[in-house]
This record gives C-alpha cells, structure tokens and sequence, in this order.
C-alpha cells in the first residue's frame, strides 16, 4: 500500500536520491543533469511549494509538491511537480501521487491544475495525466532540450478540479 505525508526536513536526502536519479537522464524535466543538492532541494522544498512523499514499506519512493500556478489573482490554479524512484517504476506509484495531489489540491482550496511543461516525448507521464482527467490544452513547440532528442514539444495540460 502506498503512504503519503508532508515531507520533512529528515526526508531532503532520500528527496534528493530521488530527483538526481530522474534528472540525471535530461528526458523528462528542465533541470539539468547534474544539478546541485543545494539548488534541487531549495526548488523541490522550497517556501512557496507543499512538499509531499510517498512510502512503501516506509520507504520513500516517490515525492511531490503543489504550488500555486502564478500569483495573486492566478493562484486559485495549482501546480505540481512529481518523481517517483525509477526502481520503483511500474507499481502505481505516478497514479497515486496524481490522485491523491488532486484531492489535496482540492482541499486546499484551489480550484484547477495546471501543468506547465510536459515532455511530448515522455509518453508515460502524458498518459497518466489524460487518465486522471488532464487535457492537453496547448502546446509549445521546441520547448525543451531533451538529451537524447534535442529540441522537442512539450504540452500544457490543465483539468478543474
């Protein structure tokens, strides 16, 4: 069964283990291989976000974070982030951080999701996200330097909640 709770300071470097692995590959998220623990952690904990994390068997496997979209008269729209431990890729982890944010973005008053960037080319995560409900309501050409793919698409995906 898959746990959830707010992320506390004594998490940061299984948090950390698990954002190095995932940006390490330059596929799926902006930030560039090789970034900082420092950087990473003030970004992934910063003040302006709710960080999240998922366990298995007490073990972190996966983490998140909801913010406000943009500011003042915008943040009644949420925005997330999340990576789940690519050894624990295949076990449900992505859906349920996606499902339970949903209701947590909820019960924190905001009204919609919106995600800003979402890889074309990451078919799993554009997958998840159009079954919890997500639409694909544009998309913004070259807008990422995948490692592999060099330029590509990305999608902004938005659902209300």
């Amino acid at each position: 069964m898959i746990a959830f709770r707010k992320a506390i300071l004594t998490d940061h470097q299984d948090i950390w283990n698990i954002i190095n692995e995932v940006i390490s590959k330059g596929d799926t998220y902006v930030f560039a291989p090789g970034s900082s623990k420092e950087k990473m952690l003030n970004f992934w904990c910063g003040e302006d976000k709710q960080t999240y994390i998922a366990l298995i068997d007490s073990k972190i496997v996966g983490t998140f974070f909801i913010k406000n979209n943009q500011p003042d008269l915008g943040s009644h729209i949420a925005n997330a982030g999340y990576m789940t431990l690519p050894a624990a890729f295949g076990k449900g982890i992505g859906k349920a951080m996606g499902e339970f944010s949903i209701t947590e973005a909820k019960r924190l008053g905001y009204k919609a999701m919106q995600f800003n960037i979402v890889v074309k080319s990451n078919e799993a995560a554009v997958s998840l996200w159009k079954k919890l409900g997500f639409k694909i309501i544009g998309e913004i050409p070259d807008a990422f330097d995948h490692q592999q793919n060099g330029l590509t698409n990305a999608y902004i995906m938005y659902r209300k909640i």
